[in-house]
């Protein structure tokens, strides 16, 4: 009974790992949870913390030049021929059978400017790493953002189209009527089987559409492809998200682009200063201690131990290698020079994009307010010439027309609030507002 009790909770425990182990999914996601979501399970996110992991590794190896260099190097050595030595003209053997020895070494860097480098650049090169993985979560925030925004406009077309079905099964089931009581003949009722065919295909289509882009966004924000995925929103707070403030300033030296040259900048300075210390001497002290041990008899070989010890410095002063650091200090100072060219040519350019995003933004800003009128105009349209028609005032043609007229109002005011949605985003990052 113990063992199957035991057993049980082993289950217990195993399920609670499994369970633990299994990627979080969302309900009724918004845009700010999937961000959020993308943030911690992007897998291209999750490398850039693992080359932060790589890069600081780096870092802590090369500092560990500064520390002291312990190595222990052993021998043994047997001669079946002892050497010959020439004294006073003679040949005399010289030496014993078997030798051994056993050598400590310390080495410590007092100057090298590989350490130094390492040292100088420790901070700068850190704070690069922590900007790349800023830098991608902003491009992963825009991405998932205009992802989950297509989603919902594809979404909102289904909508559309199954409004536009119930209202085109009415006209049909009308028209049927008006023809079986000899009202009007057979073409307002082909008329309207055709209507009715052509957007239910266009609704089967913009439903296999839709499962692509639910594809594309579980892929953006690392998602689980086979786990559902269902999101939450409304259109007042889609319009509401939309809106933004035309006539802000921007300093572009706060955008995280600019921020990463000057730190490309800072590292190439730290690159001259290396190369300039090419003509200082490199100076490292060496310590050694050594157990020897000589014998004719092997196993006599580790009684006696005849030890010795010393210290020194060594100091490297190069001389002469044919104008190599002079070259190196010069393309030193024209890498400085790309960069501060790469700065001004961003300036511009990011001067350039605000004004072309802030363009197209307000461009699509006038265009949804215009297709917002049109939708009600339209639903007003299509609801008296539905009126007329059945009074028999207008034709069936007429109805198709309205009906035609406010399917597609709605889907173009669908696709500009959505286009509003992403010119609202291009404009905030040409802003540099976007920060995570």
């Amino acid at each position: 009974m113990r063992k199957y009790i035991c057993f049980l909770g082993l289950l217990a425990g195993l399920s609670t790992q499994l369970k633990a182990q299994q990627p979080a999914t969302l309900d009724s996601a918004t845009v700010e949870s999937c961000v959020q979501y993308a943030m911690e399970h992007y897998p291209l996110l999750k490398q850039s913390y693992v080359n932060q992991e790589i890069t600081n590794s780096q870092i802590r190896g090369k500092l560990a030049d500064w520390y002291p260099q312990i190595s222990m190097d052993a021998s043994y050595q047997h001669y079946f021929q002892l050497p010959t030595a020439l004294f006073n003209g003679s040949a005399t053997k010289s030496g014993v059978r078997n030798n051994s020895g056993v050598q400590f070494g310390l080495t410590q860097n007092i100057f090298n400017r590989d350490a130094l480098l390492a040292s100088s650049t420790k901070g700068i090169v850190k704070k690069s790493a922590e900007q790349d993985i800023e830098a991608t979560k902003i491009d992963v925030a825009v991405n998932v953002s205009k992802a989950f925004y297509d989603v919902l406009l594809t979404e909102k077309q289904i909508q559309v189209l199954d409004e536009d079905i119930i209202r085109l099964k009415t006209s049909l089931r009308d028209a049927t009527n008006q023809y079986k009581g000899g009202i009007v003949d057979n073409i307002d009722y082909k008329r309207a089987t055709i209507s009715l065919n052509n957007a239910v295909a266009q609704r089967k289509s913009s439903s296999e559409l839709l499962k692509a882009k639910y594809a594309n966004l579980k892929e953006l924000m690392g998602y689980p492809a086979d786990q559902q995925l269902s999101l939450h929103t409304d259109s007042a707070e889609l319009e509401n998200l939309a809106m933004i403030d035309t006539t802000q300033t921007v300093d572009f030296k706060n955008r995280i682009e600019y921020q990463q040259l000057e730190t490309q900048q800072q590292l190439q300075f730290a690159n001259l200063k290396y190369e300039k210390w090419s003509f200082i001497p490199t100076l490292s002290a060496f310590a050694n201690y050594n157990l020897s041990y000589m014998n004719q008899d092997f196993g006599k070989l580790y009684n006696t131990n005849y030890p010795n010890s010393y210290f020194g410095l060594q100091l490297g002063v190069p001389i002469f290698q044919g104008g190599k650091r002079k070259e190196n200090i010069r393309q030193a100072n024209l890498q400085i020079d790309l960069v501060k060219l790469n700065k001004e040519n961003f300036l511009n350019s990011a001067n350039t994009q605000l004004t072309s995003a802030m363009a197209v933004y307000k461009s699509d800003l006038s265009t949804y307010l215009a297709l917002k009128e049109n939708v009600d105009l339209a639903k007003e349209v299509y609801n008296t010439i539905t009126l007329q028609y059945k009074a028999g005032v207008k034709i069936y043609l007429d109805v198709i027309t309205a009906e035609t007229d406010l399917r597609s109002a709605q889907v173009n005011y669908s696709n500009a609030l959505y286009q509003l949605l992403s010119d609202k985003l291009d404009v905030e990052q040409a802003l540099g507002q976007i920060k995570y």
